[in-house]
């Protein structure tokens, strides 16, 4: 049976409160709005942020929500204005959209769309400002325009990817967040030369994808930074030459990498979202030409404290 303009019942998982056990809820789903399309999801994957944000921590706290935001899936119907996308298309959904048209969207110096960039706090549609999401007809918020744990959800155009129908689904979701994030930080943002030293600081799924990017830059040395000694052996993978564990050290762990290097690394790539790692991410860098990016999502309280000189 046709679902296009029908609401949609199906599995969600859905979190009512900060940091309480996900329960699995038959939720209505809305036919999509003006630039928004209807998306069934194949596979989805557990990013921190995800984490990161159920506990509420620090945060806005905005529930009943169903999270999630790296995933792949399938066009089931668009909405009035969608000419890029038709049903049956193969998408990533992408938390840091594109309207194609805001000053940010037309330059090359910067991808924070004016309309569709991060906004956690935010939990409704751009269109109408209501969510598409219910259950008996109380509204369920989104996250990240996502909402990825869910059979059904529906996201702005702007935030979806349309992917080649031959790339496998189960792995491919991974460029919807962690991949992406970690190699893009690497290869666009932090451009390393050829031959230079980069720290790499948390070695979870970005961090990897950011040695990833290293590695292909042809860095000489890639310095992996964890304190789960168990990280190593993978991280050899990704092209890791040297392993620092900051709990095998009495000094702090930028003190430590800069006199491995005789004066700090040429980049720095933090993966982590602790403010700690990130100052030692900035700090761990070589004066005068040093390059620290900061990936991770630090805590609403979080401070980033570092003498000005460092600066300079």
């Amino acid at each position: 049976m046709a679902t296009a303009g029908k609401v949609i019942k199906c599995k969600a998982a859905v979190a009512w409160e900060a940091g309480k056990p996900l329960s699995m809820e038959e939720v209505e789903v809305a036919p999509p709005q003006a630039m928004e399309v209807r998306v069934k999801i194949l596979y989805t994957a557990l990013c921190h942020t995800d984490v990161y944000f159920w506990e509420a921590k620090g945060q806005t706290p905005v529930f009943p929500r169903i999270l999630g935001h790296e995933a792949g899936g399938i066009v089931e119907s668009v909405g009035e204005g969608v000419t890029e996308l038709v049903p049956g298309d193969h998408v990533l959904p992408v938390f840091t959209g594109e309207c194609k048209e805001c000053a940010h969207c037309m330059s090359e110096e910067s991808n924070l769309c004016d309309l569709l960039r991060i906004n956690v706090d935010r939990g409704v549609m751009i269109s109408d400002g209501q969510p598409r999401f219910t259950i008996d007809g109380k509204p369920i918020f989104h996250f990240l325009g996502t909402s990825t744990f869910s059979e059904y959800t529906v996201i702005h155009v702007g935030c979806v990817a349309k992917i080649d129908p031959e790339a496998p689904l189960d792995k491919v979701c991974l460029l919807s967040c962690g991949i992406s994030t970690g190699l893009g930080a690497t290869l666009n943002v932090a451009k390393p030369k050829k031959g230079m030293a980069v720290a790499i600081f948390g070695l979870g799924a970005v961090g990897l994808a950011a040695m990833e990017g290293a590695r292909l830059s042809g860095a000489s040395r890639i310095i992996g930074v964890d304190l789960n000694p168990a990280k190593h052996e993978q991280a050899k993978k990704f092209g890791c030459t040297d392993f620092v564990n900051p709990k095998d050290h009495t000094k702090p762990v930028q003190e430590v990498i800069v006199e491995m290097t005789d004066g700090g690394v040429d980049r720095a790539v933090e993966c982590t979202g602790n403010a700690d790692a990130m100052i030692s991410a900035f700090e761990c860098v070589h004066d005068g030409w040093g390059v620290a990016v900061l990936v991770g999502v630090a805590h609403k309280e979080a401070v980033f404290k570092t003498h000005p000189m460092n600066f300079l």
